[in-house]
């Protein structure tokens, strides 16, 4: 049985997105607003105005939620890899449902701007790194157009080799 020898890799990174509160921050930050408007409402409490204090626990629960929904988004990735055939993107959503995109490396263009970085290859697309700041999709920019450079240069095997 012959064996199939495996492509070399050129360039192998793999994406997050950037969550800059950590999940203790977080929760002194929600133990925060929680007394913040405590000190706020139970004055209101105390005078009469007991409707203040449940808007004010409104305004902490969006707040958790929206914390919440940032870190169920957190869990996005993508892994690209490059090798001598093609650029394997794999992509996992929040929900933990799996794509993989394979684009032919012959025929790979990047496109990069602060807005979007695109993959091209044989008419197909592939947007990269929609979660990423636009220096960091930059930098990954040149890095994938770096190593698309080395794969495509030319290799020269020598006696002295």
């Amino acid at each position: 049985m012959t064996e199939t020898p495996l492509p070399a890799v050129r360039y192998a990174t793999a994406l997050a997105p950037h969550r800059s509160l950590s999940p203790e921050a977080f929760r002194w930050l929600i133990r925060g607003a929680i007394a913040v408007n405590l000190a706020f409402g139970v004055p209101m409490l105390v005078v009469g105005a007991w409707p203040v204090l449940g808007f004010l626990g409104l305004d902490v629960a969006l707040l958790w939620w929206l914390f919440k929904r940032s870190y169920l988004d957190a869990r996005r990735s993508e892994t690209l890899l490059l090798t001598d055939r093609e650029l394997i993107v794999a992509r996992v959503a929040p929900d933990g449902e799996r794509e993989e995109l394979r684009l032919d490396a012959y025929w790979l263009r990047i496109e990069a701007t602060e807005e979007r970085l695109v993959a091209t290859s044989r008419g197909n697309r592939a947007v990269l790194g929609r979660f990423l700041s636009p220096p960091e999709r930059l930098r990954v920019a040149d890095e994938l157009e770096a190593a698309i450079a080395e794969m495509r240069a030319p290799r020269y095997r020598h006696a002295w080799d």
